[in-house]
């Protein structure tokens, strides 16, 4: 029994417009905590408009890695060539919009597998994996303390700091793999979940240091080379994925990645084409939203097309207790304090906010607020042992769907916090925008999660044909678009500087970046 497939374009669009609120709101926090947003929302939007009851229970595990596998796309460096595209400059141009694919295919991958995997694992092995990625993100907290306390890093000169190697996360990913092999000597034991970790982190080191140190290729020299250690996981993860028999997480992880190159590339495109109106407005948003709202439609297809085919996986004999809301603590505090973090600085910046209260300072205030907040989680996790909270529905797909609401919401009023203190009518195409698309996604998702349970036909899916045939047509239509993308532009600009970003050339005698190797006051590792 499967639904027509009329019936899923409805929930093609919750799940994009989640997606695209989330990487609108991402615009403003940056990097990789800010790029947990849309993936917990797209991963939540899915879920709750795919039917399956048994993806229901899992539904704050789709939340926290659909956050992780997002996240890990957003150390790379790519407004320089988002700026190649603007140059006027035709082999330029071309590049540009070559590597945009080539980074959204890479960021799309990792958060589409990262989504996709708990449609595959069950509970209790999923698990498994708050383990290991505490002690890794144990090991990045001392890296962050030990690095301001004893090197005293200036971020506007990192290409200055001894720890500069081509200003990638190369600590971070040697940290990684470093606490989980700790965990594992003191756990006698290497389970799949920190198997998993350890292909990322050594598929990064290869990635990086085969791609730029050994080959010298630099994407936007002098900006960071984290790109090539994002190829290098990808390339871990299939790998991870072929081993543990998980063909379906490597469908989603094509899907999604091609679906998200095509998008930034369109994205930068649709831009351009836009600046042509002359109207004055935040361009970059609106690039943002729409490469967000494309990468939705990437996370939609994937994974609905999965609800109608994968099978429903046994639960294990029990998962831990604490799994569960440890995963929506992690979303709704940690992710929320991750990215809301950086606001008070910008009130006092504007002189919205006193620098000190009271005594305190005002990250301190914040500090404090969160810390109540964690209190009253676990208090109410606590009571909810002990006797139902009549808050919290009995049926997994309520609980999800408070979830989704409260996360969103409170991302969507966060965001509109840190720009109201200097707010401009061009922010109506951010905030404005983010709010209506909220208000849609509240009632579309909501009420579009009521439909009724889904089950999957039972029928065997042909997955190495399936994965062979998505690359090919895959990459053969991004080979095409790219060079459209590259004759569209110069159709509309020619030779001329299209402006609303820093003129980049990257090749030829008037190039303004070159593959020069570190200052000599920032000595190689």
């Amino acid at each position: 029994m499967t639904t027509p497939p009329r019936a899923n374009r409805p929930a093609v669009l919750w799940v994009a417009l989640s997606l695209s609120i989330g990487w609108g709101i991402r615009g403003n926090f940056g990097h990789e905590y800010g790029a947990m947003i849309p993936g917990a929302l797209a991963a939540l939007a899915v879920v709750l408009l795919s039917g399956r009851e048994d993806w229901h229970r899992r539904i704050p595990f789709f939340a926290l890695f659909g956050a992780l596998g997002w996240s890990l796309g957003g150390s790379i460096s790519y407004m320089q060539v988002i700026a190649y595209t603007h140059s006027g400059h035709s082999t330029s141009v071309l590049y540009g919009f070559a590597c945009l694919f080539v980074i959204g295919f890479l960021w799309a991958a990792l958060g589409g597998a990262a989504t996709a995997l708990p449609v595959f694992l069950n509970r209790e092995q999923l698990a498994e994996f708050l383990a290991p990625l505490g002690a890794v993100f144990l090991a990045w907290l001392l890296q962050d303390v030990v690095v301001a306390l004893w090197f005293n890093v200036n971020p506007d000169y990192r290409q200055r700091s001894p720890l500069y190697w081509f200003d990638t996360n190369w600590l971070a990913a040697l940290g990684a793999p470093v606490a989980v092999l700790v965990l594992a000597l003191v756990r006698r034991r290497l389970d799949r979940a920190s198997s998993l970790l350890l292909h990322l982190a050594i598929g990064w080191w290869i990635g990086f240091l085969l791609l730029v140190n050994v080959l010298g290729w630099r994407m936007t020299p002098p900006r960071g080379d984290n790109w090539a250690g994002c190829v290098g996981m990808v390339g871990g993860l299939w790998f991870y994925l072929r081993r543990q028999n998980l063909p379906g997480v490597i469908f989603a992880m094509l899907v999604t990645g091609l679906i998200g190159g095509f998008g930034f590339a369109t994205a930068t495109l649709l831009k351009l084409a836009g600046m042509t109106t002359g109207w004055q407005t935040n361009w970059h948003s609106l690039l943002e939203q729409t490469y967000g709202f494309i990468n939705g439609i990437g996370v939609a297809v994937a994974l609905l097309w999965l609800a109608r085919r994968a099978p429903k996986i046994a639960e294990g004999p029990s998962a831990p207790r604490w799994a569960g809301p440890c995963a929506v603590g992690f979303v709704l505090l940690g992710v929320t304090y991750l990215n809301l973090g950086k606001n008070p600085p910008e009130w006092v910046s504007a002189k919205a906010m006193p620098a000190v209260l009271l005594g305190l300072s005002a990250d301190a205030w914040f500090n404090l607020a969160y810390l109540a907040l964690a209190g009253a989680f676990l208090a109410l996790v606590a009571a909810h042992r002990r006797r139902p909270l009549p808050l919290l529905p009995a049926a997994w797909l309520g609980r999800g769907q408070l979830l989704y609401l409260v996360f969103l919401w409170w991302m969507v009023v966060g965001n509109f916090e840190r720009a109201l203190v200097s707010f401009a009518p061009q922010r109506l195409v951010t905030e404005g925008v983010i709010f209506l698309n909220a208000v849609l996604c509240t009632v579309g998702v909501l009420a579009g999660g009521s439909g009724g349970e889904r089950e999957p036909a039972p029928s065997a899916i042909p997955w190495p044909r399936l994965v062979a045939k998505t690359l090919t047509v895959g990459l053969l239509a991004a080979a095409l678009s790219v060079v459209a993308d590259w004759a569209i532009v110069r159709g509309i600009y020619g030779d001329r500087f299209a402006g609303y970003a820093s003129k980049h050339i990257r090749f030829g005698p008037d190039a303004t970046a070159t593959k020069a190797k570190p200052p000599p006051d920032a000595p190689h590792p």
